[in-house]
């Protein structure tokens, strides 16, 4: 290949990596490996339910490409397989969620249209996986509650208005038919980090000028790649995945926080347990994250030397800060090594390990509601610390930061009072006001809440 080919192929790659978090999730085909000869069967149809999401698995005797889209009036999700056809019936039982019944029938004489009604709209998201455990290629169709998982709408970045909120990712590690990591007692690191992120959801909604959005709100397996797309689909400020550590040695304690490294693990212990966190994810069939071609790794190259691998230091930094006033830290630097789950290339992103679940004594801190919510406090706190230097411009946070708020259409006094937790009265006194009535475009200094 010629330099200019070279260059205008990597070109092409980097506008579609760094612009595909601007298309919505539906109607997209999904890349897959290149199909079989003749049609991929589609063999049976599993449902579960867990919370707000009900989760749909196809049995493929081979990989498809698919597009899936939402339908209304009454409600329905389309899922159109490209080349494929059912030969059993794909029927399912009634769930408890909002999946009321399934229809299939051919469609264009190669593909299969497969649609699902349902009681209440839905957002759906899909990933393939792989042959893996004795189970074959599987499409998987999750269906969670409108808005239920949405907190921060879905839009492109260059329609965000000023003095938006930040967007907290919060990844709950593991889930499903991967446990993570098992204490002597028979914990599930999957459990135990699961609580903590819900606790960490709640104070992040209570926050003003924070949005949290959770990438696992329910038992279930996710993906390291679908975990980056949902964070990066919500176009995520900062990605927080929670998990606990284990090691051979059960004396070991102490809460650690990694980034992400593509030269190499910061100690044997960082590259033992990255090895480890990347394993489950290959195991259960997944798409590999780490299957990059020259071109791949070259702009991946070029993206770690932006801001993105400075931000995600500087946030893991906030975060030691605040784990030492909940236990012991067993590394007061940063470790790095190679997370799958930490490789989006323009999300900050860290990767905390509240506490090794394989010491018996720090098992037992992990069930218990007091540590989960220490945790949580001081994972919101690091959170703080990290936006009060660093909030994006934009942010309600980065105005306040400045002490000022340009007054947007719709805007009140009370309501921007309200969202900076000051009184009514003590702003418009601060501004000079004689009355409540402001004006678009409008500057207000914001005062500090021990002015």
């Amino acid at each position: 290949m010629t330099d200019n080919g070279y260059q205008a192929r990597r070109r092409d790659f980097l506008r579609r990596l760094l612009f595909a978090s601007t298309a919505t999730a539906v109607g997209l085909w999904w890349p897959a490996a290149v199909l079989a000869s003749g049609q991929a069967a589609v063999r049976g149809l599993r449902t579960s339910v867990d919370d707000q999401m009900t989760r749909l698995v196809f049995d493929l005797s081979g990989p498809v490409e698919h597009t899936v889209f939402t339908l209304g009036n009454p409600d329905r999700v389309v899922v159109d397989l490209r080349g494929a056809r059912a030969v059993s019936d794909l029927r399912v039982a009634s769930s408890g969620g909002p999946l009321r019944g399934v229809r299939h029938a051919p469609r264009n004489d190669h593909d299969l249209r497969v649609v699902l009604d349902l009681s209440h709209p839905v957002t759906p998201r899909t990933f393939l996986l792989r042959p893996a455990d004795g189970a074959g290629h599987r499409l998987v169709v999750d269906l969670q509650r409108a808005g239920a998982a949405d907190p921060a709408p879905v839009r492109p970045r260059q329609e965000l208005t000023r003095s938006r909120d930040v967007i907290v990712a919060i990844d709950a590690g593991h889930g499903g038919k991967d446990p993570g990591a098992i204490g002597p007692a028979g914990t599930f690191e999957k459990d135990v980090v699961l609580a903590i992120a819900r606790r960490l959801d709640a104070l992040v909604r209570r926050e003003p000028g924070m949005v949290p959005v959770m990438i696992r709100t329910g038992d279930y397996f996710l993906p390291l790649r679908e975990r980056i797309n949902r964070a990066r689909q919500h176009h995520a400020d900062v990605f927080v995945s929670i998990h606990a550590d284990a090691a051979p040695n059960a004396r070991a304690q102490g809460s650690s926080v990694y980034m992400l490294s593509d030269r190499g693990a910061s100690s044997e212990a960082a590259r033992w347990l990255a090895q480890r966190e990347n394993e489950a994810d290959r195991r259960l069939g997944a798409v590999p994250i780490n299957d990059k071609d020259d071109v791949l790794a070259s702009v991946l190259l070029d993206l770690t030397q932006n801001g993105t691998l400075e931000a995600s230091k500087t946030l893991a930094d906030a975060m030691i800060g605040e784990l030492h006033r909940v236990g012991k830290v067993r590394s007061p630097r940063v470790e790095r090594a190679g997370f799958a789950v930490l490789r989006s290339p323009d999300v900050p992103s860290v990767l905390v390990e509240a506490a090794f679940i394989s010491n018996p004594a720090e098992e037992r801190k992990l069930r218990t509601p007091a540590f989960q919510q220490s945790m949580a406090e001081a994972l919101l706190n690091g959170l703080r610390a990290y936006f009060d230097g660093h909030a994006p411009p934009g942010t309600l946070l980065a105005e306040r930061r400045r002490g000022r708020h340009v007054i947007q259409r719709g805007e009140t006094l009370s309501g921007i009072a309200s969202r900076y937790q000051v009184p009514v009265s003590q702003l418009r006194a601060h501004n000079n006001l004689s009355s409540d009535t402001i004006r678009v475009g409008q500057v207000l200094e914001i005062p500090m809440r021990d002015s």
